[in-house]
């Protein structure tokens, strides 16, 4: 017998709440896999350019500064002020992310990356150099935090690792081809080192296009109160004492007038700085993300670990260039075991992260890794040989991949969805803080360790002739006698093994910090999905 169904007035049956049709996946605040791989691309190449500029400057660096007559201290500068510009700027990108489209924000840090690029390769001094790497720094302070907190609006922690893993192997592929193509322009004659600061240049047009095309993350309207004061106290505490940091030693003594005015300075901004953001409706760094065990702690080894970044890559170019005498090509090829222990820790563990929920115990080895690394490298000399150092570089390179990417994972599966940007540019700019005060401190360290080596091995002649003291160094190189190059050379490969043994000591508060986080369990939701729900709205339409 054939049954005839009534239709369903609702008057018999548990009311069920209206359906609606499904909303398209880009208004869900959550993407598919394809829709984040095309995202990526154009981030993941903004990240290329950064990073494949900052590695063929760092390669190139010997020849430049010998080109234009520089001193150690001024080699140092050239990494500095960018770094200094970077730390500075870094949390003023992070907020501003939670209050504007964070596309735009990417192609505008681009941009400004570019500009201060062509600018500083038309330099004619050592001073105008600096000056134009602090424009510069100010884009790249901008790609190395909102990248990572698009990546958060977009995908979830859990599956974070993965996508991670691809950021992972753009890091390594530009560190290893910076150096590489930094060798080549250095190395060929119609070129030079001008266009190591141009070379990033076509890759970043592509990103912009890239980026307009395949981006497209909400954007929350929304009241916007930006915090210059806070901004402007933060910018000059970071200075004043980044600044001392860098000259102490060397323009003036430790203990000086000079000291005492750049700390009291840099110490009543910092407490302004704090003042303003308590006060503050919306502040660059909310102090509150400090209440969080994780944040905290995350943000101590960041520092750490940022000694280990930049103050293993700028010294080790300079290591095997002056000291060694390869060429910058081969410079660059000799980095490559460290560059492969990063490819392949970061790209393992994030899958593996992704697989299984735990980040902890990755954290944990990465660090006890990058220790090892910078003790081992402590050993090394002007006699090394090649096939020991490549073990040691491996084994940092493995340290690093594993714990500076998941550090920032660690705190963006902690705080709330609306903190996110806020509290992915804190981790950024506290890794940039430890990598430029550690080339600052490491850069002095080597500084005063190879004046003493020299001022011990100065031939007579050469002091007869009045060549001086310990005053001698790389600013001398390529006009010194031939014997006093040697000793230069020789100075600079004994020394170098004391700054990476300052590095794996501070290394070693990273271990610290990392063994008392307490780990959480890898969330599910996107960082949009987060916001949508934490605010009780629908998550807003993408643009």
């Amino acid at each position: 017998m054939t049954t005839t169904r009534e239709p369903d007035t609702g008057a018999a049956s548990t009311p069920r709440p209206p359906v609606e049709p499904e909303a398209p996946v880009e208004q869900q605040g959550r993407m598919t896999h394809r829709q984040i791989l095309e995202a990526l691309s154009g981030m993941l190449l903004a990240m290329f350019v950064a990073f494949l500029s900052s590695t063929v400057v760092s390669n190139a660096l010997p020849t430049i500064i010998t080109d234009l007559r520089g001193s150690q201290s001024q080699y140092t500068w050239v990494i500095t002020a960018t770094l200094l510009a970077s730390t500075a700027s870094t949390p003023i990108w992070g907020k501003l992310a939670d209050l504007f489209d964070k596309k735009r924000l990417i192609q505008l840090a681009i941009v400004v990356f570019i500009v201060g690029s062509m600018l500083a390769g038309l330099s004619q001094s050592v001073g105008t150099l600096i000056g134009w790497r602090v424009l510069q720094g100010l884009g790249l302070g901008g790609l190395q935090a909102l990248v990572q907190i698009a990546m958060a609006a977009m995908i979830s922690p859990r599956e974070r690792g993965r996508y991670s893993g691809l950021l992972g192997s753009v890091m390594a592929v530009a560190t290893v081809g910076g150096p590489l193509l930094g060798g080549l322009l250095v190395d060929t004659s119609w070129l030079g080192w001008r266009w190591c600061f141009y070379v990033g240049v076509p890759f970043a047009a592509v990103a912009l296009v890239l980026l307009q095309r395949t981006l497209h993350l909400p954007v929350t309207k929304r009241r916007v109160r930006i915090d210059y004061l806070g901004a402007a106290f933060l910018t000059a505490g970071v200075s004043a004492l980044l600044i001392w940091v860098t000259l102490a030693g060397d323009r003036f003594a430790w203990a000086s007038t000079e000291t005492a005015l750049f700390l009291t300075g840099g110490a009543l901004a910092v407490v302004a700085f704090l003042v303003t953001e308590t006060r503050a409706a919306e502040p660059v760094v909310p102090l509150r993300l400090f209440r969080d065990r994780t944040t905290t702690l995350a943000i101590v080894a960041s520092v750490a670990i940022g000694v280990a970044m930049f103050g293993s890559t700028v010294f080790l170019g300079q290591y095997l260039q002056i000291s060694r005498g390869y060429s910058p090509t081969a410079a660059g090829l000799l980095t490559i075991p460290m560059v492969g222990g990063l490819l392949v820790s970061s790209t393992v563990s994030g899958i593996l992260i992704t697989r299984y929920g735990r980040w902890k115990g990755y954290l944990v080895a990465g660090s006890l890794l990058v220790v090892a690394g910078f003790g081992l490298l402590a050993t090394i000399d002007h006699e090394t040989s090649m096939v020991p150092l490549g073990v040691f570089l491996f084994v940092l390179g493995t340290g690093i991949g594993m714990t500076m990417q998941n550090l920032v994972l660690a705190v963006q599966n902690t705080v709330a969805a609306s903190d996110l940007g806020a509290a992915s540019s804190a981790v950024a700019f506290f890794r940039s803080l430890g990598g430029t005060i550690g080339v600052s401190v490491l850069g002095a360290v080597l500084s005063s360790r190879v004046g003493t080596l020299i001022a011990a091995g100065l031939p007579p002649e050469a002091a007869a002739a009045g060549s001086g003291s310990g005053s001698i160094g790389l600013a001398d190189l390529a006009d010194a006698p031939a014997p006093v190059q040697e000793l230069i050379r020789v100075s600079y490969g004994d020394a170098t093994g004391r700054i990476f043994l300052v590095s794996a000591v501070i290394a070693a508060v990273a271990v610290a910090a990392v063994v008392l986080i307490r780990e959480v369990a890898l969330r599910t939701e996107s960082g949009e999905e987060r916001l949508s729900r934490e605010s009780g709205e629908r998550a807003p339409a993408r643009v």
